[in-house]
């Protein structure tokens, strides 16, 4: 099985690729930019056309979510067009398609965790552009999954668990927001969940594993808990560590609202797949570990 993935450094992308190079029978292509940008849907059709896939993974993105509020034509050109053009790729490849969206489609106005038949109503320009790029891809490519994740962070890469720790070497206390909820999410098990739903639709034309699914870590925490946590694993191993100062979202204004529930329930991907996501305290500890190796191999 060939599995193409748009993009090359993100998160998610790199977790892939680590993932897929032990797994016999998958080969795994990441490309990105000069090669394919999401921003110019016409070179999309040639880049992916070329590596003739069976599944196409589209990760890539535009994630600078604040950013996002001063760049619409540029949010929505990459997350919206771009991933449409993706889609019809893949289609015109023969392949399905597989796009990464966000929690960020809600609004967050829900008590409890949200199902993926809940209505969606975006409140910031990066949501908005995430959910044109679900419905442009559903459009162009109907043999499709659609998978919303959130809170993802990883080892590398730009994340909310890196920040913390960056700012936890000049600071003893941290203030972070603790009135919004939600489900931190290991890159890499987000990998090894769309590795097994790949392996699944590859060879399965049962309509219950196309749609819309949930994948995010299981349980949930406010940020100002995940920072908490963070730093009581990070002082365990002898990185940075700092006191949590706990505020409400109005004492730390952006340009882009945030929902303030962006738990998710991923009861439709167990039932349909039987995977889930390991609890999300546990995915912690093991990217805190990743952390300290790494740290050691670079002095």
């Amino acid at each position: 099985m060939k599995i193409v993935v748009t993009g090359t450094k993100g998160q998610v992308v790199t977790a892939l690729r680590a993932r897929a190079a032990v797994i016999p029978g998958i080969s795994l292509v990441a490309i990105g930019r000069p090669e394919l940008d999401l921003a110019d849907a016409g070179g999309v059709f040639d880049a992916i056309r070329a590596q003739s896939p069976d599944i196409v993974v589209n990760a890539a993105a535009y994630t600078a979510v604040d950013q996002a509020e001063s760049e619409p034509e540029l949010a929505m050109a990459v997350n919206g067009v771009g991933a449409g053009a993706v889609a019809a790729a893949a289609r015109a490849a023969g392949a399905l398609i597989v796009q990464i969206s966000t929690d960020y489609v809600f609004d967050g106005s829900k008590a409890t965790p949200y199902l993926e038949s809940d209505p969606v109503a975006p409140v910031n320009l990066y949501g908005r552009s995430k959910l044109a790029g679900e419905e442009a891809v559903a459009k162009a490519n109907p043999d499709h999954v659609i998978l919303r994740t959130a809170w993802v962070y990883a080892a590398q890469g730009k994340n909310f668990l890196r920040t913390m720790l960056r700012l936890a070497e000049s600071r003893d206390e941290i203030s972070v927001v603790a009135d919004q909820y939600g489900c931190p999410s290991y890159a890499p098990d987000i990998a090894d969940v769309v590795l097994g739903i790949c392996q699944r639709l590859q060879f399965e034309p049962d309509t219950a594993l196309r749609g819309i699914f949930n994948v995010a870590g299981t349980g949930e925490t406010s940020w100002a808990g995940f920072a908490e946590a963070i730093f009581e694993l990070a002082a365990e191993r002898g990185l940075p560590h700092a006191h949590v100062r706990s505020i409400g979202t109005a004492d730390y204004p952006t340009p882009a609202r945030r929902p303030s529930n962006s738990r998710l329930s991923c009861d439709k991907l167990h039932r349909a797949y039987g995977l889930a996501m390991p609890g999300w305290r546990d995915a912690l500890g093991r990217c805190m570990d990743e952390l300290v190796t790494e740290t050691k191999s670079s002095r």
